[in-house]
């Protein structure tokens, strides 16, 4: 089979280079072959993702849909048999082995960058860090099974490995990675996710309840702090908790959110799964976003138990994440972004997102009208997008969102958000 690109190559939009990328107190500093590594790196991304990935959509209907039917009399019925004809196809080998590829060049660019001055970062961050109470750390906390055993996004040693005292390097290295892996689509600070909640929840608010003033907010799974620090600019007057059970996350976070002026965020080291800290009905608004697919089939229901426990009546509680597999979306799209969970270290992606999601909220206690969805998109694009929905081709790194939330009350399904 011989895939063209539908486009000539002068189409493509060359993406923002990592210099682009906005600066800050804990930035790694980049030396000219270093950035010219991760801009390559970027280039090849947006080349994939505009050329290659629509290559699989033609594989599929030219050749192994007609070879399916062929053998068995039937089309697919399910994500499953589609990758069995798939994972065989040539192209779709390709295809994956240059995604593969090209995360793990990242990788190690990244960490070529932040290990060359790990001692520089460490001390950057502490003092940022130091004698400010809103960073608290705590030793005993110990790093779930499901994040310790997982090199996520083929990163050696996760987001939690410590290398020296005071370490950031996991989170530098997620800092400019992605930015590069996402072509800048998600802005200068990463942070359009960020934007796209505070905004929907700000509008929100505005159009169906207009008493929602949030005191109390609280993050899990913080990360290095990139979609928190919106939040809390858009939110200035309520106090923030972001919860990581990653120490060189935390670090890296509190230092970023303090050096961009930003000092309503308490950064605090504590897994979701136990909130034990907190009393019940004790946050207006309890939140994750690009987090929930990280989770084991067990601590999932427990991290939204907990969000639900410690949620104020008439609070929100909103979950950022990739849409739910279920009749209406394709198989093959189902197949396609099913890629990350084998091949990109992320073993619990399929699994959550063949889940119920209103099923698992209301198992916490929401009534069944509280839950709603909600589709939220980055302000600004620097992709190339078009009638062909070209950013769809890639299925899933595109930044664009899928919201599963509720507010502790019937609001939801009596004022049309579902």
């Amino acid at each position: 089979m011989t895939v063209k690109c539908n486009r000539p190559i002068d189409y493509f939009d060359i993406p923002p280079p990592i210099s682009a990328a906005q600066q800050h107190g804990v930035y790694p500093q980049l030396n000219h072959d270093e950035r010219a590594r991760l801009n390559f790196v970027s280039a090849c991304n947006r080349v994939v993702t505009t050329c290659l990935s629509p290559g699989n959509q033609t594989a599929y209907d030219a050749e192994e849909l007609p070879a399916f039917q062929k053998q068995h009399g039937s089309l697919p019925n399910s994500r499953h048999e589609d990758s069995r004809a798939m994972n065989a196809n040539s192209f779709q080998r390709l295809w994956g082995a240059t995604r593969r590829n090209l995360m793990e060049i990242r990788q190690q660019a990244g960490a070529a960058v932040v290990l060359r001055q790990l001692d520089e970062l460490a001390e950057r961050a502490r003092q940022l860090n130091d004698g400010d109470d809103n960073l608290v750390l705590d030793k005993l906390v110990k790093i779930p099974p499901y994040v310790a055993e997982v090199d996520h996004h083929c990163m050696p040693g996760s987001y939690y490995r410590e290398l020296v005292d005071g370490d950031v390097s996991p989170a530098a290295n997620y800092d400019i990675g992605f930015f590069v892996t996402t072509g800048g689509t998600v802005g200068p600070l990463n942070d359009e996710a960020g934007k796209a909640i505070a905004q929907w929840v700000k509008d929100s608010a505005r159009q169906h309840r207009p008493e929602f003033k949030p005191r109390r907010i609280l993050d899990i799974g913080v990360a290095a702090g990139h979609n928190i620090v919106p939040i809390a600019k858009m939110f200035p007057d309520a106090q923030v908790t972001a919860l990581d059970v990653s120490a060189p996350m935390l670090r890296y976070a509190h230092a970023r959110a303090k050096s961009l002026g930003v000092q309503n965020i308490r950064f605090v080291q504590m897994s979701g799964e136990d909130l034990s800290a907190f009393d019940d009905e004790s946050f207006d608004w309890v939140q994750t976003s690009v987090f929930l697919h990280e989770l084991s089939a067990k601590a999932l229901p427990r991290v939204l138990s907990e969000c639900r426990r410690v949620l104020k009546p008439g609070g929100l509680t909103l979950h950022l994440e990739q849409p739910q597999y279920d009749d209406n979306m394709p198989i093959f799209e189902q197949f396609m972004r099913d890629w990350d969970a084998y091949n990109n270290s992320e073993p619990f992606w399929t699994a959550l997102h063949a889940i119920d999601m209103d099923t698992a909220l209301a198992a916490t206690g929401f009534d069944a009208s509280d839950v709603f969805h909600a589709e939220l998109t980055r302000a600004h694009t620097q992709a190339p997008t078009d009638g062909d929905n070209q950013a769809g081709q890639d299925f899933g790194r595109e930044p664009v969102w899928h919201a599963y939330g509720a507010w502790r009350s019937d609001w939801g399904a009596n004022h049309g958000q579902r």
